[in-house]
């Protein structure tokens, strides 16, 4: 009797670790579970926690158009890659080693997700969905002056860099706005990493946590909105980046598939009419990028 529970005991482990640590699925996979997988960290109005959000309207159209069910599947910055692939990942500058095993929870990643270097290196992007930037934003009672603008992006960087030395400046560990990928403490600043989530970096800089900190444009525009007498933009420190959606390395057929699917609801106007609605204002900020490709 003790062995055939034990011998139980054992399928039973074994079959959660093959389930926990089984490779991602690709297109035919899905369309047999019948369901895709949306992982989405809230942030900014691409997923809002709520059921909405660009992103979240973007994946649930793709799944109609698949023929299959939505289902979105929280996550954090920290795990949504190892949510995807199914390794630990931990990235220094441009590097990335694999430090790990996890659970595969999701098959594709919609969220702003910025194309950086070592992200490349352990997932695939689609076509960019969303321009962006690195700008320095700050409260109304930091000293720091916005910049007057050159004309030039590498000079309006360096000019906003000159006057960093000695402020603190808040960044987020592990995301576009990690303080190492823009060599801030080269200009002498005093560079922090927020504990909290991406959507309180405005908030704390109001309340006067550090002199600015570092955001993208999606988020900014959100803040700007929210707060419109509250914080000011200082500069960017970023030349212009691109969003996009992820995949693992191990689901071309995915991927090709989304990629048919983007190029139709770009050249229908589908798309143009959501990023209309959650982002108004980034057509005056990035006229070129949303023209027909």
């Amino acid at each position: 009797m003790k062995s055939k529970f034990a011998a139980l005991l054992f399928f039973v482990f074994a079959s959660a670790c093959m389930i926990g640590h089984a490779a991602a699925r690709d297109l035919a996979d899905i369309k047999k579970a019948g369901v895709l997988r949306h992982l989405g960290v809230p942030y900014a109005n691409f997923v809002t926690g709520d059921g909405q959000g660009l992103d979240v309207e973007v994946m649930q159209l793709f799944a109609k158009e698949i023929g299959v069910k939505y289902l979105y599947v929280k996550t954090s910055w920290k795990d949504v890659i190892p949510d995807l692939t199914g390794k630990q990942v931990e990235s220094d500058g441009d590097n990335v080693k694999i430090t790990g095993e996890a659970p595969i929870r999701g098959d594709v990643i919609a969220n702003g997700l910025t194309i950086l270097p070592w992200r490349q290196k352990v997932l695939d992007f689609s076509a960019p969905t969303f321009p962006t930037q690195v700008w320095l934003v700050a409260g109304p009672q930091s000293s720091i002056k916005p910049i007057v603008p050159s004309g030039s992006i590498d000079g309006d960087i360096a000019a906003m860099k000159r006057s960093l030395a000695g402020k603190k400046i808040l960044g987020k560990n592990k995301t576009c706005l990690d303080p190492k990928l823009y060599f801030l403490e080269d200009a002498n600043a005093v560079t922090s990493l927020f504990e909290g989530d991406l959507n309180e970096l405005a908030p704390a800089v109001i309340s006067g946590v550090a002199d600015a900190t570092l955001l993208d444009v999606p988020d900014a525009l959100v803040a700007l909105d929210k707060w419109p007498d509250q914080i000011k933009i200082l500069g960017p420190i970023s030349r212009q980046q691109e969003m996009a959606v992820a995949f693992s390395k191990d689901m071309p057929e995915l991927r090709q598939a989304f990629a048919v699917f983007l190029k139709k609801i770009w050249q229908d106007g589908t798309y143009t009419a959501m990023v209309t609605k959650y982002y108004p204002d980034v057509f005056g900020y990035y006229p070129d990028f949303f023209t027909l490709k």
